[in-house]
């Protein structure tokens, strides 16, 4: 066949995969079947393993359109494969949103449609009257084929490619039964699937793991080399790790399942195409029906769009903020064209009249009897619920050097194996073995090499970490991220609610009267301001709402609303369902807040009469926007003829939209934008900047009186920028938001470190400066320096302003001047760590943020170096932040109270979220205190899991190479270890001392020093192998001159070395040599010495690699280890030194002369003491050492910030100058490049 072109699923999506087509090749199959039975199962374990492989050696490659199997590869740097079969199923049509001609004469004669799914052999009678529609399943998702693209694609819902127009005149009316039935069999049952795996499914799973092979071949070695005992120890061990994998996934699967049982199976009631009212389960929702929302609520069992009514959600599953919002109908462009532009429809773009999935509908309103009606968009995996479930599903593999590195290290370790495995063979030719003892022992060399037990002990520490976490309030779901948290170089944090207090504090209001601003007041609900239009806005510009009885809404809206002491009045559920949306939600003063009545009773009517006439009603609503920064209201207070428009929302908005002479003072200055003259207010830039660098959250209020011809229709008709301008400024709202109590010792810490720390909010950028500065994120000298991007707009091209935050608004009449002292410093240090810690900082905000990303992709990478204080930034912004300080391999955490950071804890290397709502499923790490003491706890956690994971895999590879030595030297002698000494070695001292090492806390503080990241490192490298150097040198030494001593002789079973004591001890010694035939020839004095010898290196090595300072407690704190290392030692000394008949005959050792057994102490005694000294050696001088061996040449440094830091340093252009820009160039040339045009 022709090479087909390369194809693509989901094309540039984060799931973006190659994919490729095969048919079944029976010949290939043949072979494979007999290279199976040949192997003796192992090609189809290979198989198994390998998904690529079996497709290809099973398979031949063919056109995706005629394909049975498809090869799918992720694009990602991980590359990972996966198969799937085509399946085909009969439809009566290919596009599941469009009405086949057959379906309609099939209803018309009463007839049901029903579709089956199966195999393509089962469907060759239904193929003939149906349409054979082509899929697979890949992840939860399936893939239809698409005759258009010539590839597989997802069958999408109503939202993507539907008008907004089309939703109410083509969808509004419901499906019939069978249009419903004929698109089910596209998009299936509507229901998130976590199917809990059966215990056998998932033990067959488990037990096919690589590593419980190679046990099972071990096991299986074992007995046939008659080592029952060693042999029954390991199936235990195995057995009890298994069990352990199979409860913690199985556990894992239920949390999940019950998480998204709440919406699983309800009864809804949905609108048919008759306008018939049908009830149903929702498991049979499909696009296109329409639901009907109860006035008592619901837990959406689907992504919808609201047609009629409104609803109030809780949102905390999707957006982790337990804030009631209000979803309100979309509008129809159809019905108003001169207000509302066609457009379309999109979940994200239109989230304010879409219900998602999981969240839960408090209550509804409709009005005029009209039911609350939402049409279904999205269904299953597809909603925005199901999409983060697949994501915790189907994770991505974790990237980390240490496991990059132990695979590295296991495959050196077979690697040595190989060599033993040659050796044996070999030597045991040469000394004429029979040919089944060589097959046996040349492949228990490989069991030694290769420890079974590795896994688990690497597991250990990791587990012990999870405890300690736990026992301090931080919860994980996903362990093995605790070792990359011991990487982590930087972490970002949200603002509100992190770093500062969650709530916010009115700390006073400013007014602006004759263009001018007041004093600042304290209090807004003074008796002189009643009636003012500055406390209307407050008491009307939010949106806030009640629920049964209690007022609810923006903690902002909340405080504001309660600083004026007004009453919110909403129409009850009759009077909504007797009247239009033109009844409207009443604000009104308490009585409290009129003046004292006196005692005449005329006056005491006057009051009556005013506390009941004053009343504003909220006519319409445009609700805030973070892309607009703003929202309004339209209002009329009773009484007045003529509506009054109030808007609120970020100052420079407000002003932007306001008339000039109305802020404030104005004059005319010119800023360092080429070619613009800006109108900026002198006094509102002053004031303005005041508060922000203070801390405070400003919030601008803004006032106008419409136009009499305006009426209450057509207000509800009108478009919000025919509102939003020519407005009144009036004044600003000050905020407080306190930073919490241990913010700045926590930064203070994490800055010790050498952790860098940035800060992503969605608030006012000199807010988020002032409070960076006020936590200690950049500290009082340091220069912050704004980038300000602007996109392309008539002809010219995209760039970015540069200018420093402490002079870019002064009160002065002339422009700032610059000192030379204002200019960063560069600072040249010592150590490559802290290239990035100079004197200045970078900000921007979102929109400059989206712009550098599209037009500077150069610039991305310096500015992220250098980067502090990220504001008005977007969920979606928020993971692009995180990604692009990954791109400089910063090993990035992320710490956010879980209000719209789930993007970025996902993507972070360690997410941590303070919140405990259910859309911290999605972050890794969970905080019980809501506080960012928990990030550095969790960094000394990570330190201390990642220094006991390096000390137990450096312990257990000098474990297989000791063990390997002595074996090996064995061998050569045709001896070997005996099966109780193989069972005392691996049960008796390696496990009890692996699982004990491993309980070192973490360190009481964060240092300077970062551990190594991977084990193919200079020090870690140097460490295992001076020890294996020492360990085998001993063993060779202790080998060859017991060989030497002048009692030695081959051990047989006549042999009496201990005949050289006196008298006394004869009795004693001679028992061991009474004993039958050694038919494996394990007793001899050589196996004796090297088992004493090896017996104590074990316990050497592993006090010498369990280190403390300054990541982990010292050794010593750890009681069961020292308890077990003393124990050990003990025993081990005491039947070298004084043997006893039976622990002798139980390990098999003979009887030496006690004059040989000091001498052992004394081999024992220095290697102990060089090993101790060598690696004291290695701690202090390696690194020193290993820099002066590799100076002759430049090296750089690995990670690429740190490459980027050292350019910068010398670059005479960074950082930029003040008052320069920076341009994009030409769209024609290549994306990214930029020049610097300095601008006077």
């Amino acid at each position: 066949m022709e090479k087909e072109e390369k194809k693509f699923v989901n094309k540039a999506e984060e799931d973006e995969m190659e994919i490729y087509g095969y048919d079944l090749c029976r010949w290939k199959l043949v072979l494979v079947t007999v290279g199976v039975i040949c192997s003796g199962g192992f090609l189809l374990l290979l198989l198994y393993w390998m998904p690529q492989w079996r497709v290809k050696a099973t398979c031949k490659r063919t056109t995706l359109k005629d394909c049975e199997v498809v090869l799918l590869r992720t694009t990602d740097e991980f590359k990972m494969w996966f198969c799937a079969k085509v399946r085909i199923m009969p439809s009566l049509g290919a596009n599941p949103l469009q009405n086949p001609n057959a379906l309609v004469h099939k209803v018309s004669n009463g007839h049901a449609v029903h579709f089956c799914e199966s195999t393509a052999e089962e469907n060759k009678n239904y193929l003939k009257k149906y349409l054979p529609i082509r899929y697979f399943t890949h992840h939860s998702v399936k893939y239809f084929w698409n005759d258009s693209v010539q590839s597989f694609d997802v069958v999408r819902g109503l939202d993507e490619s539907t008008f907004c127009s089309s939703i109410h005149n083509e969808h509004s009316t419901g499906l019939t039964q069978g249009m419903h039935d004929y698109r089910k069999a596209f998009y299936g049952v509507n229901e998130i699937a976590v199917k809990v795996p059966s215990i056998f499914k998932l033990l067959i799973k488990e037990v096919l793991n690589p590593f419980y092979i190679f046990q099972l071949f071990s096991v299986i070695l074992w007995i046939t080399d008659e080592y029952h005992y060693y042999a029954l120890a390991i199936m235990i061990m195995s057995v009890i790790s298994i069990v352990s994998s199979l409860y913690t996934i199985r556990k894992q699967y239920v949390m999940l399942h019950d998480m998204v049982a709440a919406h699983s199976i309800v009864r809804v009631s949905v609108c048919r195409g008759n306008q018939e009212i049908e009830e149903i389960l929702s498991t049979d929702l499909v696009p296109g029906d329409i639901m009907l929302i109860p006035s008592n609520g619901t837990i959406m069992p689907c992504d919808a769009v609201l047609l009629s009514g409104t609803c109030i959600v809780n949102e905390s599953m999707l957006t982790g903020e337990s804030v009631p919002v209000t979803k309100i109908n979309l509008p129809n462009p159809s019905e108003y064209p001169k207000a509302v532009g066609d457009e379309i429809y999109s979940p994200e773009v239109h989230k304010r009249h879409t219900l998602f999935c999981g969240t839960n509908v408090i209550q509804t309103r409709f009005y005029t009897g009209e039911l609350v009606k939402a049409l279904v968009v999205r269904t299953g995996f597809s909603t925005a619920k199901g999409q983060l479930v697949r994501s915790i599903l189907y994770p991505k593999p974790t990237d980390f050097k240490l496991y990059r590195d132990a695979y590295l290290f296991l495959l050196s370790l077979v690697v040595v194996a190989g060599i033993g495995f040659l050796y044996t063979i070999v030597n045991s030719i040469l000394n004429e073995v029979p040919a089944h003892t060589i097959i046996i022992e040349s492949l228990d060399i490989i069991t030694i090499t290769v420890p079974p037990a590795l896994p688990a002990a690497m597991t250990a520490g990791i587990v012990y970490a999870q405890r300690r976490l736990k026992k301090i309030g931080i919860f994980c779901i996903s362990p093995q991220r605790i070792n990359i948290c011991g990487q982590l170089n930087l972490v970002c944090f949200d603002k509100t609610g992190t770093l500062t207090e969650d709530g916010l504090d009115l700390w006073g209001i400013q007014r602006v009267e004759n263009a001018r601003f007041l004093l600042p007041e304290e209090r807004a609900c003074s008796e002189s301001l009643l009636k003012s239009e500055f406390v209307a806005c407050m008491a009307t510009c939010h949106s806030l709402t009640k629920i049964e009885g209690v007022l609810s809404g923006d903690p902002l809206d909340l405080k504001m609303f309660e600083a004026i002491g007004w009453i919110l009045e909403e129409a009850t559920e009759e009077e909504t369902a007797l009247h239009n949306r033109i009844m409207p939600t009443v604000v009104r003063p308490s009585k409290q807040l009129f003046p004292e009545s006196k005692q005449a009773a005329d006056q005491e009517m006057e009051l009556f009469e005013l506390s009941t006439t004053y009343e504003i009603g909220i006519v319409r609503q445009f609700p805030f926007s973070s892309v607009l920064q703003r929202m309004c209201v339209v209002a009329r207070v009773l009484g007045e003829k003529r509506m009054d428009a109030y808007m609120k929302g970020a100052p420079e908005v407000i002003a932007s939209l306001c008339k000039q002479e109305t802020v404030t003072g104005f004059k005319i200055c010119m800023l360092w934008f080429k070619y613009v003259i800006l109108i900026l207010p002198a006094d509102f830039e002053c004031v303005l900047e005041e508060y922000t660098k203070q801390g405070f959250r400003v919030i601008a209020l803004a006032h106008r009186k419409l136009e009499s011809k305006l009426t209450w229709h057509k207000v509800q008709t009108i478009n919000r920028d025919a509102i939003e301008n020519n407005m009144d400024f009036m004044g600003l709202i000050i905020m407080q938001n306190k930073l919490k109590q241990e913010t700045p010792a926590v930064l203070e810490d994490l800055h010790k470190a050498n952790i860098r720390t940035v800060m992503v909010t969605g608030d006012n950028m000199l807010t988020a400066i002032s409070v960076a500065r006020d936590c200690g994120m950049i500290l009082p000298q340091d220069k912050v320096i704004i980038a300000e991007a602007l996109p392309p707009k008539d002809g010219q091209a995209a760039r970015i302003n540069w200018h420093y935050a402490d002079t870019l608004a002064k009160c002065t009449s002339s422009s700032p001047a610059i000192n030379s002292e204002d200019i960063p410093v560069k600072l040249v240090h010592e150590s490559l760590e802290d290239l990035q810690m100079t004197k200045y900082h970078f900000a921007m905000n979102g929109k400059s943020f989206a712009v550098i990303l599209e037009h500077f992709q150069d610039l991305v990478p310096k500015l992220v170096l250098h980067g502090t204080v990220f504001a008005r930034m977007a969920p979606d912004q928020k993971t692009q932040l995180v990604e692009a300080l990954q791109n400089v391999d910063y090993y990035v955490g992320m710490c956010g109270d879980g209000a719209n950071d789930c993007g970025a804890l996902k993507r972070a290397h360690g997410g941590i979220s303070l919140s405990e709502l259910e859309a911290s499923v999605a972050s890794p790490f969970t905080s019980r205190t809501p506080s960012i003491s928990c990030v550095p706890k969790l960094i000394r956690e990570g330190r201390a899991a990642l220094i006991t994971s390096f000390c137990v895999f450096k312990f257990m590879a000098l474990y297989s190479i000791i063990q390997y030595i002595s074996v090996t030297l064995l061998y050569s002698i045709l001896s070997n270890l005996g099966d109780f000494q193989f069972l005392f070695i691996d049960l008796a001292i390696i496990l009890v001392v692996v699982f004990t090492m491993s309980l070192n806390p973490a360190w009481k503080e964060l240092v300077a020093q970062r551990p190594p990241s991977g084990l193919i490192s200079g020090p870690l490298l140097c460490s295992v192998l001076s020890q294996i150097t020492i360990c085998f040198a001993f063993q060779i030494f202790g080998f060859f001159w017991v060989k030497q001593q002048s009692w030695y002789e081959p051990w047989t079973a006549e042999s009496d070395a201990c005949n050289v004591l006196d008298a006394m001890n004869t009795s004693s010694a001679h028992y061991g040599n009474e004993t039958l035939h050694d038919e494996h020839n394990i007793k001899n004095y050589e196996n004796t010495t090297l088992f004493f010898i090896s017996s104590f290196q074990y316990l050497i090595v592993a006090i010498v690699f369990s280190k403390g300072k300054p990541f982990r407690q010292p050794c010593y704190k750890n009681f069961l280890f020292v308890i077990s290392v003393i124990v050990l030692y003990v025993f081990v000394f005491f039947i070298m030194l004084h043997p006893v008949e039976p622990i002798d005959t139980f390990l098999e050792l003979v009887c030496v002369p006690y004059e040989w057994r000091l001498r052992i102490l004394i081999i024992v005694i220095v290697n102990a003491v060089a090993s101790v000294l060598t690696e004291e050696a290695v701690d202090c001088c390696g690194v020193c050492f290993l820099s002066s061996l590799f100076r002759c040449r430049a090296k750089t440094p690995k990670a690429k910030y740190m490459h980027l830091a050292q350019e910068l340093l010398v670059d005479p252009e960074w950082p930029p100058k003040p008052r320069t820009t920076t341009e994009a160039k030409v769209p024609s040339q290549e994306n990214g490049s930029y020049q610097i045009i300095t601008v006077t």
